[in-house]
């Protein structure tokens, strides 16, 4: 790539599919830039479909991304699954197995952060239709390097939650429905780029903590405070991010989370615990049933009254986890 060659990087969630074909239908075969594309997808799934999909509608190759592998200007690189994308300075793609961001690996901040520092003022990140936040600090970070955002117009996109979001964290440079953005992009990547600007520490670090490179207590300490509850993902302590408009959690380990997705992952831990104690109860009632059945006198007594006791824990328990709005142990995306 030349020096003054735009990267673009783009994110999207549910609805991607639709989202995306229709926007790089729009693309021209001598588009001049690389474009690296996050889709949250299962673990287990090949992301095959999409790269199909995009091939045949597109005028542009597309491709799983491959570690190691130099960008070229004109092709389509696509996460693979179970594992992050990331850029390096001088254009070579990352993949890592590293800790999951937002509950997603691979995830849509890891790619855009390492966009904003490796390139700063020539990436133009666009974040697409997806429940939750995961893109929104990705594209603050883009920001603060003097790239270029664009959010999809929530009015536009099937699942609006991620544009939405994304709008309340941080103005953009344009916010648009995906039959405009073709366009938008093909003259932005002809421009010159903003006035580069020192990459903010912070950012650094957090993309070294997603390639693995960086992980111990002072460098996070250094990123925010440490706060009274416990990353879902390995049970190590928790900091609150203290740079930029959104509330973010971090461990050393890698996990990070936005308020919603963390809210959300606590919300699962809570079921599942319930769950669990729900069938030990039930075990510990038919087991005490099964003593009193078997033994005789006071042995039997205490045992058939224990039982009963056991049996108010399950009705309680069970309740809450059959209760129709579920309130208890549910949450809706903040």
């Amino acid at each position: 790539m030349k020096k003054n060659d735009f990267i673009v990087v783009i994110g999207t969630s549910a609805g991607g599919m639709k989202a995306l074909t229709a926007l790089i239908e729009q693309l021209p075969k001598d588009f001049p830039a690389p474009l690296l594309i996050v889709n949250h997808i299962s673990p287990d799934a090949t992301g095959d479909t999409l790269i199909n999909a995009l091939n045949k509608i597109g005028k542009l190759k597309c491709i799983h991304a491959r570690h190691g592998e130099r960008i070229k200007a004109g092709q389509i690189y696509i996460a693979p699954s179970d594992n992050h994308l990331m850029i390096e300075e001088n254009g070579f793609i990352l993949i890592t197995k590293g800790a999951q961001e937002n509950r997603s690996r691979p995830a849509i901040d890891p790619l855009f952060r390492s966009a904003a520092t490796s390139f700063g003022n020539r990436t133009i990140g666009i974040l697409l239709t997806g429940f939750l936040d995961d893109g929104t600090s990705g594209l603050i970070a883009i920001h603060r390097c003097s790239g270029i955002c664009i959010i999809q117009d929530p009015a536009d996109a099937d699942y609006p939650d991620m544009p939405k979001n994304a709008l309340n964290q941080i103005k953009p440079d344009y916010c648009i429905p995906i039959a405009e953005m073709g366009k938008t992009l093909s003259i932005l990547v002809k421009r010159k780029p903003k006035k580069q600007i020192p990459v903010p520490e912070d950012i650094t670090k957090e993309v070294k903590i997603a390639k693995r490179v960086l992980s111990d207590l002072p460098s996070v300490n250094s990123l925010g405070e440490q706060v009274p509850f416990n990353c879902p993902g390995c049970g190590g302590v928790l900091w609150k991010m203290s740079k930029g408009p959104d509330l973010r959690y971090r461990c050393h380990t890698g996990h990070a989370y936005t308020a919603a997705a963390l809210l959300t992952e606590q919300t699962i831990k809570m079921e599942e615990t319930m769950w669990t104690a729900l069938r030990m109860f039930e075990e510990r009632k038919n087991l005490l049933t099964t003593i009193a059945q078997d033994q005789k006198g006071a042995v039997a007594a205490s045992a058939i009254e224990r039982a009963k006791m056991s049996q108010v824990h399950i009705d309680r328990i069970r309740a809450i986890l059959l209760s129709n709005d579920n309130s208890a142990i549910t949450d809706s995306p903040l």
